[in-house]
């Protein structure tokens, strides 16, 4: 054990060579002569079991969760390779850190940053090593406060990439609770060019790597997911190696490049993500989220009457007091596509239910709207619409800028990160350099 004595932090450094007399008899020492150390039993572990995400995995059987599961065996690791490299922890709520615990595995962090944010974008430093030497790194006597905290590393100590046993935060967290019913969404549109991170140029590896970043409840898709003809072998060999990492909490949506596939229209697409993105047997379908009703809908087929019968009919049975529609095509939009009146039909049907927010991609650059009705009249029942198309397709420069466009961002890619409440909804478009690029209002739902 090494004791290193600056302080505020204070770092202790267990090496497992040392002799079991040598390690009992410096302990016994320690407790005497730092009491800080002797109460940091009386700190509280808030990280254990708290949603984690990573810059990269070796593979799947190393995810960033396993090091804030409280088993010693289990681990997270990195690529290898690369540096930088970092893992996260959302606590859950604003926390005030007093220690943080690390124990490293054979390929540990030679130089690595301890650091923590109130919203997982602007970052705080609470320590730094520039001499690591693996083994358990505990860091004392930390005064930080924030949701959110990651380690990251600069420098490998090894030719491999990083890897931790374990990651354990201690604090107080924040008594005061979060809004009633809250939780985050990211959303994106047109996202997987036929490109791999192995080219610089190439963004929808950093979209998903940002999306993950972000850590929300689950991630929509407004359409074209898959360049250029949405082949199932497309699929496979570009949107399944970044944003497939979390397929599972994904609800897509299709655009018109879906339609495309030589094997049948949505042929790839329904291949790929299966009863994912058909639970009720359709591309559309509704599901609930705390008070919101979410409506993913299919604007390539919005002349087939099953589905608007099924829109009404799924409406007229929503019991909550939010609601949210997504789908590909927008019925406004500054972009290179410009307006798009197929979609007016279904604004008419939404806005008569008291919709509140319409998420879609399509044209290539980010756009808020003020609330407005289907006709394009200002009116503060009526919908608020986004454009998210940035999610990795080539950006498309802004046109004709349309009425009650408020915002419009061409050229930066990045993600929707949307924070709902059971009465109100906000956002932020956040780039893939976290900074974030621009916030909406806060809105109450109808």
């Amino acid at each position: 054990m090494r004791l290193f004595a600056s302080a505020p932090p204070r770092r202790t450094t267990d090496r497992p060579h040392l002799v079991l007399a040598a390690v009992l008899l410096l302990v016994g020492g320690l407790l005497l002569a730092l009491p800080d150390r002797a109460g940091a039993a009386a700190d509280t572990l808030i990280s254990q079991g708290r949603p984690a995400t990573s810059s990269s995995v070796e593979d799947s059987t190393f995810g960033p969760e396993k090091a804030f599961d409280g088993n010693a065996t289990t681990r997270w690791a990195s690529a290898e390779g690369s540096d930088p490299q970092w893992i996260r922890v959302d606590l859950g709520a604003s926390a005030t850190v007093s220690r943080v615990k690390l124990v490293w595995e054979a390929a540990y962090a030679k130089a690595y940053r301890v650091e923590i944010s109130a919203d997982g974008t602007t970052w705080t430093r609470l320590a730094t090593e520039t001499a690591g030497n693996g083994g358990t790194d505990d860091w004392t006597g930390l005064t930080g406060t924030g949701r959110h905290l990651r380690v990251y590393g600069t420098a490998r100590g090894t030719s491999y990439g990083y890897s931790l046993y374990t990651v354990e935060v201690y604090g107080t967290t924040s008594t005061t609770p979060p809004p009633t019913g809250a939780f985050t969404v990211v959303a994106a549109g047109d996202i997987a060019a036929q490109c791999t991170a192995s080219s610089s140029s190439c963004a929808h590896p950093k979209t998903a790597a940002l999306a993950q970043r972000i850590a929300p409840s689950f991630y929509l898709t407004m359409g074209d997911n898959q360049y250029d003809d949405a082949r199932l072998t497309d699929f496979r060999n570009y949107y399944d190696k970044t944003w497939g990492a979390f397929k599972a909490q994904t609800r897509p949506v299709p655009g018109n490049h879906e339609s495309y596939d030589p094997a049948g229209a949505f042929a790839g697409y329904k291949s790929y993500f299966g009863a994912i993105a058909y639970p009720q047997g359709k591309p559309y379908y509704s599901y609930d989220k705390g008070n919101w009703h979410f409506v993913a809908l299919d604007s390539n087929t919005f002349d087939d009457a099953a589905q608007i019968q099924w829109l009404k009919d799924d409406l007229a049975r929503n019991t909550k007091g939010c609601v949210a529609a997504y789908f590909h095509h927008p019925l406004y939009s500054s972009g290179g596509h410009g307006n798009d009146p197929v979609s007016q039909p279904v604004w008419q049907i939404l806005h008569g239910a008291g919709a509140d927010l319409v998420l879609n991609g399509h044209d290539h650059h980010y756009e808020r709207f003020a609330p407005q009705d289907p006709n394009g009249r200002a009116t503060a029942d009526g919908i608020v619409e986004i454009v998210g198309g940035m999610g990795g397709a080539e950006p498309y420069p802004i046109e004709t800028v349309q009425p009650n466009s408020q915002k419009r961002i061409s050229g930066p890619y990045g993600v929707l990160k949307l924070d709902l409440t059971d009465t109100t909804y906000t956002w932020q478009y956040v780039g893939t350099d976290d900074q974030v690029k621009d916030s909406g209002p806060t809105y109450t739902c109808h």
